[in-house]
């Protein structure tokens, strides 16, 4: 990476992911030269630390973007939209979090390790999308295969922690465990049903068609990410009691087969993928094992017993970091390395 340093901006800094990306800015050493961190009128004047310095919180705005070079965005898509455009007028690229963006034909939707030659197109508007965070981590395994063997269809079951709903989520879970244990009423607000020893197959709004905004956005990030708008995508979205780290159950038909074994080892050349497939020992991925790591990992790697051109596997990633926070960091140093 360049010796240059940035001017950065991070939008929803006070939100999970926008503090993951606090972190993992320090993690990585990412060139700040200096930082602004901007939420909503009701963060601002608090302070959060970045490399040992206590930084103020500033209200976003239309102005908050004088000299920043890179904006990342984790404010939503309303925010997004409002405020993206004055970033890029004040002379930003904004790497943007929400699903404002993501299916704009002259945006790019960037996965680095999947779709990084896509970047280019940032100088369109002067924005990038950020893909949701159960996609990444469905994408992960998904592009192996497709290169090898040309993917027709996925069918996908997610398994979503709490915290893809942000500070609330984790409350939510926390709070109507510690009412269930003492017996105390069980309040409802984050989520559409009690989230605490439940699972709720609700994530976002029902569509006409009877799928979730949720789901639809696995179907056309997917094809986005990987080129291709042929792939069939049958996708079913779940809440479940668990704090961080997504998991899909996934099962791709492609049309060239693919053994199991073949398989592991296309999986296992795949960058930010671990292969961690040993059940007899046990060894299988949990939310648990992702949790606070930068990589997805992906097991039960098995024959499809009712269809030779398919198999099933099971993916899980913390997407509070390659889901989020860390995919777009990694699109802001990819964007350092090749056009800044």
């Amino acid at each position: 990476m360049t010796e240059r340093t940035f001017t950065v901006a991070v939008a929803g800094a006070t939100g999970a992911v926008g503090e993951t990306m606090l972190r993992l800015l320090e993690e990585r050493n990412f060139p700040v030269r200096r930082l602004r961190l901007l939420a909503s009128e009701r963060s601002a004047g608090t302070s959060l630390t970045f490399r040992g310095e206590e930084i103020k919180v500033e209200r976003l705005s239309e102005t908050s973007f004088q000299g920043v070079e890179i904006a990342l965005f984790s404010a939503g898509a309303t925010r997004s939209q409002e405020f993206a455009p004055a970033a890029v007028k004040a002379g930003a690229v904004v790497i943007d979090n929400s699903s404002a963006f993501r299916m704009d034909p002259h945006i790019p939707l960037i996965v680095p390790e999947i779709n990084p030659d896509a970047l280019a197109g940032y100088r369109a508007r002067g924005i990038i999308a950020n893909p949701n965070c159960t996609t990444i981590v469905m994408v992960m395994p998904l592009k192996p295969l497709h290169d090898y063997g040309r993917i027709r269809r996925v069918i996908a079951t997610s398994y979503q922690a709490v915290s893809g709903a942000g500070a609330k989520g984790i409350e939510e879970l926390r709070r109507q465990t510690l009412a269930w244990a003492s017996g105390k009423p069980i309040e409802i607000s984050a989520f559409p049903k009690q989230i605490a020893f439940n699972v709720i197959p609700h994530i976002d709004v029902f569509q006409p068609n009877g799928y979730t905004k949720e789901e639809l956005k696995l179907v056309f990030e997917t094809r986005k990410i990987l080129g291709d708008e042929s792939i069939g995508v049958s996708p079913t979205t779940v809440r479940v009691p668990v704090f961080t780290a997504h998991s899909v159950a996934i099962n791709v038909e492609t049309e060239r087969r693919i053994e199991v074994d073949k398989a592991k080892e296309l999986l296992s050349t795949m960058p930010g993928l671990v292969v961690f497939d040993e059940p007899e020992a046990g060894r299988y991925p949990v939310p648990l094992l992702a949790a606070g790591k930068d990589e997805c990992f992906v097991g039960r790697i098995r024959a499809d017993l009712s269809n030779d051109h398919a198999i099933n596997l099971w993916v899980v990633g913390d997407q509070l970091r390659k889901g989020a926070a860390l995919n777009a960091i990694q699109i802001a140093e990819l964007l350092i390395d090749r056009y800044l």
